[in-house]
């Protein structure tokens, strides 16, 4: 049986049965589970500060890794764009002045990829760490963007490697006989005495005795476009080196080319004649430059060192008879 439970009661002087309502014994066990749960809570919000359980202790220590692996990448890709910099920098006042071409101005190194928006999928995310994973997100973006105007710049400068390797080439640049002991020019570029008319007459080019039949090279790679007999030079071979260059040698016994075919520096063309108005067996050596006469002393540099360069324009400027 249930306990019965009384109660005093002061105006009657009895004790008198205490009537419990339905009302009471659930209002009673409300309170119960209320106090029950709010105690639960509060120690399972205690438990789960301070005890983790294996599986969060796992997560805990992923996150933390993957934390340290952003910040390593954020770290590599700041030292990736610093040595991109300086290749950059190396790019615009090495490589393009050397091979005379325009520096890539900043504003196109440095163009935009999108703005925001391009990111706007990541933060809608709510990321607890949006703002170092946008952030690296946007480096390699840049790093992206950078390498690909970098990558561009190299295809343009291994053109002009290309380029200025062939130029280097065809630019005339040794003498067209062979010359070792420095003594077969007898005639340089300018006024100098006719050996005919005994009167003193421009003289385009250069002149080097040698024996009849004494091989003659040609002096940068180029395009024979002429060789046959041309009045007073006689015998003579043009070549076309292009670059606005063009070299002409007179006076030949026999040609070793034909028009139209293409030869190398120092591939045979011919050989010293006496063709033409002459006086004696020699190569006359013209060069030009955009269609004007230069002095084609100052192009035999390939060949020599600095005192035999010397001693070549010494003899070139004493004022002595050509031979045509």
């Amino acid at each position: 049986m249930a306990r019965v439970k009384y109660y005093y009661d002061t105006e009657t002087c009895k004790y008198e049965v205490v009537k419990v309502r339905p009302v009471d014994i659930v209002l009673n066990l409300l309170g119960f589970v209320t106090l029950s749960v709010i105690f639960a809570l509060g120690m399972t919000l205690i438990f789960s500060r301070y005890y983790k359980t294996d599986q969060e202790i796992v997560l805990k220590k992923k996150n933390e890794e993957l934390l340290m692996h952003y910040k390593l990448i954020k770290k590599q890709l700041t030292e990736v764009n610093e040595m991109l910099t300086a290749l950059q920098k190396r790019d615009d006042n090495i490589y393009r002045v050397i091979f005379e071409a325009e520096p890539i101005p900043a504003s196109v190194r440095n163009a935009g990829t999108g703005g925001v928006n391009r990111y706007e999928d990541l933060l809608k995310k709510g990321l607890q760490e949006e703002d170092l994973i946008v952030g690296t997100f946007q480096k390699i973006d840049e790093l992206k963007r950078k390498m690909y105007v970098q990558s561009k710049s190299y295809d343009e400068i291994s053109m002009l490697v290309k380029n200025k390797s062939k130029m280097l080439a065809s630019i005339p640049a040794i003498q067209p006989i062979n010359n070792k002991q420095l003594t077969r020019l007898s005639s340089g570029f300018g006024v100098r005495m006719h050996p005919i008319y005994k009167v003193a007459q421009f003289h385009p080019g250069v002149d080097f005795a040698a024996p009849h039949g004494t091989p003659i090279y040609a002096t940068g790679d180029g395009t024979i476009t002429e060789a046959k007999f041309s009045g007073g030079y006689g015998n003579a071979v043009k070549i076309n080196h292009g670059y606005g260059y063009e070299t002409y040698y007179a006076h030949m016994s026999a040609f070793a080319v034909r028009p139209g075919q293409k030869v190398k520096r120092g591939e045979l063309i011919g050989y010293v004649g006496n063709t033409g108005f002459s006086t004696a067996p020699h190569l006359h050596y013209e060069v030009f430059y955009n269609g004007e006469w230069v002095n084609p002393v100052y192009y035999f540099f390939n060949d020599l060192k600095p005192d035999e360069y010397q001693k070549i324009l010494e003899l070139a400027s004493i004022e002595n008879q050509s031979l045509s």
